[in-house]
């Protein structure tokens, strides 16, 4: 990875383009960034991050939290009744879609590890970890990326929403390119160190400034040499 990320990096300064690192130091100065700390806990975050899916931090932690008192074991979870499932972690939004799914999950991560014990996924290989991950229903890139990265501290590049609209504006990912080859372009750009911080970073300044709508480019830090891709011209 350090050597792709040097390639890149190099490329990025000939074009002008801001590197990672550039990036990094920017948004860290201008947002502030809490430092990682790894939950330790991968099969409560794969659930956490199914939850979390079309819905903010607040309600999907609503739901995980209403989901562990309504049925403190996973088992219990597949057990019931799928319309109880619903009911306890409908502050997350999309309960009739997210519950069945979720039953559906667990039951899959039961048949391979009986205990629901993930942390082997600490030390297998980064790839063949993402692989055992995106190979149960309904885990894609960023998924897997989240639990890796958010679990066990390990730099796999989640990349939501705001991860990809700022890369692609920042020319840093090709606008045809899909959002799993966005993981791929955007993994190969950064160091192991450089993961969490262009992840947190990302999604603040896409929250905060470079908004899907009306992006507040005139107070960008960014806009020195934002290519602005997909944008029309500053008035």
């Amino acid at each position: 990875m350090a050597g792709r990320r040097h390639s890149s990096a190099a490329g990025s300064e000939s074009t002008g383009l801001y590197a990672p690192s550039e990036l990094i130091a920017i948004l860290d100065a201008y947002y502030g960034r809490a430092p990682a700390q790894a939950s330790g806990d991968p099969m409560a975050e794969l659930v956490l991050t199914l939850l979390s899916q079309h819905t903010s931090d607040h309600n999907s932690g609503r739901a995980f939290h209403r989901l562990l008192e309504r049925f403190p074991e996973w088992d219990g979870v597949i057990a019931a009744r799928t319309s109880d499932v619903e009911e306890a972690i409908r502050p997350g939004g999309l309960a009739p879609t997210k519950a069945p799914r979720l039953q559906e999950l667990l039951a899959a991560v039961r048949e391979l590890t009986p205990e629901y014990d993930l942390g082997f996924l600490e030390t297998m290989p980064l790839e063949e970890a993402k692989a055992w991950l995106r190979a149960l229903p309904g885990v894609g890139p960023k998924t897997a990326a989240c639990v890796l990265l958010f679990a066990l501290g390990r730099p796999a590049l989640p990349v939501d929403t705001h991860v990809d609209r700022v890369s692609r504006r920042l020319g840093l990912v090709p606008p045809k390119a899909s959002v799993e080859q966005a993981h791929v372009i955007l993994e190969g750009m950064l160091a192991p160190d450089e993961v969490y911080a262009f992840h947190v970073d990302l999604i603040q300044h896409g929250r905060r400034t470079c908004h899907a709508r009306g992006p507040e480019c005139a107070r960008c830090p960014l806009l020195e040499r934002c290519p602005r891709v997909g944008l029309p011209p500053l008035g």
